[in-house]
C-alpha cells in the first residue's frame, strides 16, 4: 500500500526537520525547504533550485504542497479592492479578500469551507459547512495573493468563512507559520482573529499570550436581540462572552475589538447603543460600527446612514470608543461567502 504523502507546508520548522531526518537528510536542508516554501512561496519543489534532482524527486515521492487556482478574480473599480475565489487541490472553494489602506495592504482570509454557526446574517453559512481547512491551505491565501499581486501584504484579518476557533488547532499552528522570523515572519500584531464567541476557546486563546487582535462579533446588546441573529448565544448568553473578553484583555493588555453589524429596526436604536455602552463600560475595547451586508436570503436591510452616525455618537458619549468601518469593494460583492455560493449555485 502507498504510504500517504505528507502535507508539507503545513509542518512546522520542528516537525519539518524531523521528516528530512527520517529522509536521512542533513540539518541545514530544513533552513533550506522551510525557506523555499514560507519566503520565497514555490508551488514545487522542482522551483528549489539549491536542491538536487534525486532529492527532488525524492520530495516529491513523499510530500506535496499546497497550492491554490484562482477560480475568479474580481477587482474593484472604486477603491481596488480584490476579490479571491480559490478552488483548492479537493475542489473545495474559498474566498479571500484584499484591501489597501493607508498602512498598506490587508487579506481578509477563510478558516473553513463553509460554516456551521449559523448566524442568519452571514452569507457565508447559507451553503452549509464542509470541512476545516488545513494550514497550509490557510497560510496558501495569503502566498497565492502575493505572488498575483507581486507585492507583500502586511496585514492579516481571520473573518474570511468560517469560524477561526472553530478550527482551533489549525488556525493556531498557522499563526505560528505565518509568524516564525526563518518563514513569512509577519508579527501576530499585525494579525486580527474575529470569533462570534466561542468562549472556552477564548479562554484556551488568552492563554497563547501571542499578541494578536480579537474581534468579537456581537451584533446586539442583550440576549433577546442576539438569540434572533445568532445561535451561539444561545450556548453562551451575552454576559459570558462579555466576561471571558474582560478576561482576554486582562491577561493579553490587548484591546477588544467588538464587531456591530447595525440592522435596520433589529439592534440599531438609541435604546440599543445606551445598552451596549452599559455592558461594556470600564473595558479595554473599541466598537466597530458595520452597516450590515444586505443579501437574498433575509430581509435584514442596513441601517440609514444618519442612523449610524447616532449610534456611534451615543456610544462615544457614554466614553466607549466606537468608529464606523469604510465599506469597501462594494461594486464587486467583497463580503465573504456570496461569490462562493454564486459559483456553487
Amino acid at each position: 500500500m502507498t504510504a500517504q504523502k505528507i502535507d508539507i507546508k503545513s509542518l512546522s520548522f520542528e516537525e519539518l526537520g524531523a521528516f528530512l531526518h527520517e529522509l536521512s537528510l542533513p540539518r541545514f536542508r530544513t533552513s533550506q525547504v522551510f525557506d523555499w516554501l514560507h519566503q520565497k512561496q514555490v508551488t514545487s519543489f522542482t522551483e528549489m533550485t539549491n536542491l538536487s534532482k534525486k532529492l527532488i524527486e525524492q520530495l516529491d515521492e513523499r510530500a506535496y504542497i499546497t497550492t491554490h487556482t484562482i477560480q475568479r478574480k474580481l477587482v474593484s473599480k472604486i477603491d481596488g479592492t480584490v476579490k479571491y475565489l480559490f478552488s483548492l487541490p479537493d475542489g473545495s472553494l474559498c474566498e479571500s479578500v484584499v484591501m489597501t489602506y493607508q498602512h498598506g495592504k490587508s487579506i481578509c482570509i477563510s478558516t473553513q469551507i463553509g460554516c456551521r454557526m449559523g448566524c442568519s446574517f452571514c452569507a457565508s453559512t447559507k451553503a452549509g459547512f464542509v470541512r476545516h481547512m488545513t494550514p497550509s491551505e490557510i497560510i496558501e491565501q495569503l502566498y497565492a495573493a502575493q505572488r498575483d499581486l507581486g507585492e507583500r501584504i502586511g496585514h492579516i484579518v481571520l473573518m474570511g468563512i468560517g469560524e477561526p476557533l472553530d478550527n482551533y488547532d489549525n488556525v493556531l499552528k498557522f499563526l505560528h507559520l505565518v509568524s516564525d522570523e526563518r518563514g513569512a515572519n509577519l508579527s501576530l500584531r499585525h494579525v486580527s482573529l474575529s470569533t462570534c464567541g466561542l468562549v472556552d476557546r477564548i479562554d484556551k486563546l488568552a492563554d497563547e499570550q501571542l499578541g494578536l487582535t480579537l474581534s468579537v462579533s456581537l451584533h446586539a446588546p442583550n440576549d433577546r436581540i442576539r438569540n434572533q441573529t445568532m445561535p451561539i448565544s444561545l450556548k453562551w448568553p451575552i454576559e459570558e462572552l462579555i466576561d471571558v473578553c474582560k478576561r482576554y484583555a486582562e491577561k493579553t493588555s490587548r484591546r477588544i475589538s467588538f464587531e456591530y453589524a447595525l440592522i435596520a429596526g433589529l439592534n440599531d436604536s438609541d435604546a440599543c447603543a445606551d445598552e451596549l455602552a452599559q455592558r461594556l463600560r470600564g473595558m479595554l475595547c473599541h466598537v466597530n460600527l458595520i452597516p450590515v451586508n444586505e443579501i437574498r436570503e433575509t430581509t435584514y436591510r442596513k441601517s440609514q446612514k444618519e442612523r449610524i452616525y447616532a449610534f456611534q455618537q451615543r456610544l462615544l458619549h457614554h466614553g466607549i470608543n466606537a468608529t464606523v468601518r469604510r465599506t469597501l469593494g462594494v461594486d464587486i460583492s467583497a463580503a465573504c461567502g456570496q461569490l462562493r455560493r454564486e459559483q456553487l449555485k
